[in-house]
């Protein structure tokens, strides 16, 4: 196409101006003439942009910015932003000293040169230096903005507002597990000599997913009993420490069903968890050894101080009731002598008079034993006539019923085949045995027939 238009040209009579053709290298000179021209390398520029992303795995970082106002247009222009290893060696050193880990969505302010990269035909950005002092301030006015929204929705006295148990024993803890802060709250706990019952929630503690991990231990605890949650970790830098500023973690602490205590080891400003907890704890071991203390205290109050009481009465009623034992003992021992003195002269009293009157009394009951037996002779042989003439009375009347007399007197007694006695013709039957007996003997025959009383001879059956 550039020949033909190149050869028309030659051909035209009409004179125009000469088309250049370049190669891409001869372009790329020109575009960085350009941008050197327009963006001078030693004087630098300031550039203000939204953090999309952001690497520093290699060493050097990587960012990728945006502009703040156009996040949400896919055709806003992109910045690449490379700051080499000891530029940002420098540059991170900085951010850690004032507390600030970079992620994205924030609004940064960077100072550095416009790059151009060949071989990507890339226009890019080296950064130099970042403007920290925005930055703080920027934290700074978030966190402010968080309390006032906080306090405005009366979050931040809500949970110093929940009542703790007289003895939290149950205690959910986060915490990670292993760490020092974590060691150093167990530790206080384990030697304070109380049973406690620690539920442990295992949660990273920094880093962009702790905020959110930590507010969803949080939760997990609102669906079991406990009387106290505790949320520890050991010394960091600021930028470490900078998650428990977050509003989700905030919002969780203020919304617990339970009071939340904080031990965050630091020694700088309360984070805004330290401020809306039930309680805060410069470190884990402060706030392990604050609940340890707790239930000491009511232990000393309410068990240890009232025992002591009772035991110091007890002792006193002991020692009231031992010498009023002793005096009884002494008084019973006195009145015991004396009666056994006075029964032992009363007893001696009636041993004499017996004695004198003992052979008077024999004689007097020597004399009605005779008497008495004298009675006794003619009454026993009275008696016994009685009922020998009683007896022969009976025997009389048992021998008019004997069953041989009578048959001797002609009477007979009838017998079936079973040997019964046969008292009716009621039940008789023609050809059936009996056997009859006399006083000298007994007959057996069959009966031929059988006459009802009244029927007469005529009558057979």
């Amino acid at each position: 196409m550039i020949g033909k238009e190149l050869a028309e040209e030659r051909n035209d009579d009409v004179k125009v101006d000469r088309v250049d053709v370049l190669s891409i290298g001869e372009l790329y000179d020109r575009v960085e003439a350009a941008l050197a021209a327009t963006f001078s390398r030693g004087r630098g520029l300031w550039v203000r942009g939204e953090l999309q992303s952001i690497s520093d795995r290699t060493g050097h970082c990587y960012m990728d910015l945006v502009d703040p106002d156009s996040t949400r247009d896919r055709q806003s222009p992109v910045l690449k932003v490379k700051c080499w290893r000891n530029t940002w060696a420098q540059v991170k050193s900085l951010l850690l000293e004032e507390g600030i880990e970079l992620q994205p969505g924030m609004v940064v302010l960077i100072r550095g040169t416009v790059d151009f990269y060949r071989p990507r035909a890339e226009v890019g950005f080296i950064l130099s230096e970042i403007d920290i002092t925005a930055l703080i301030g920027r934290l700074a006015a978030q966190r402010a903005a968080l309390l006032k929204a906080l306090d405005s929705e009366g979050l931040i006295e809500r949970n110093r507002r929940l009542p703790l148990a007289d003895v939290p024993l149950r205690v959910g803890l986060i915490a990670s597990p292993g760490t020092e802060g974590y060691r150093d709250f167990i530790g206080q706990i384990e030697h304070s000599g109380f049973s406690f019952k620690i539920s442990v929630v295992p949660v990273t503690v920094q880093g962009p997913e702790a905020p959110a991990a930590l507010a969803a231990a949080i939760g997990q605890f609102d669906a079991t009993p406990v009387d106290l949650i505790v949320l520890v970790r050991g010394g960091g830098s600021k930028a470490d420490l900078a998650g428990y500023d977050a509003e989700v973690l905030a919002r969780a602490i203020a919304g617990a069903r339970y009071p939340v205590w904080t031990g965050i080891g630091h020694t700088g400003d309360e984070s805004v968890a330290d401020i809306v907890s039930h309680r805060s704890f410069i470190t884990p071991t402060e706030c392990g050894r604050e609940l340890a203390t707790l239930v000491q205290d009511w232990w000393r109050e309410r068990v240890d101080a009232p025992a002591t009481i009772v035991e110091s009465r007890a002792l006193e009623v002991l020692q009231s009731h031992t010498e009023a034992r002793r005096v009884a003992r002494r008084r019973l021992a006195g009145a015991a002598r004396q009666v056994l003195r006075l029964q032992t002269e009363r007893l001696g009293r009636q041993a004499e008079t017996l004695m004198k009157g003992a052979p008077r009394q024999i004689d007097t009951l020597s004399v009605g034993v005779v008497n008495r037996a004298a009675r006794l002779g003619p009454m026993v042989k009275g008696h016994l006539t009685r009922v020998e003439d009683r007896f022969g009375a009976y025997r009389r009347l048992l021998r008019a019923y004997d069953v041989d007399r009578q048959l001797a007197r002609g009477y007979t007694l009838t017998m079936d085949a079973d040997g019964k006695i046969v008292k009716s013709v009621v039940g008789l039957t023609v050809g059936e045995v009996v056997t009859t007996r006399f006083a000298d003997g007994a007959t057996t025959g069959t009966i031929d027939t059988v006459v009802p009383a009244g029927l007469g001879d005529g009558a057979r059956e």
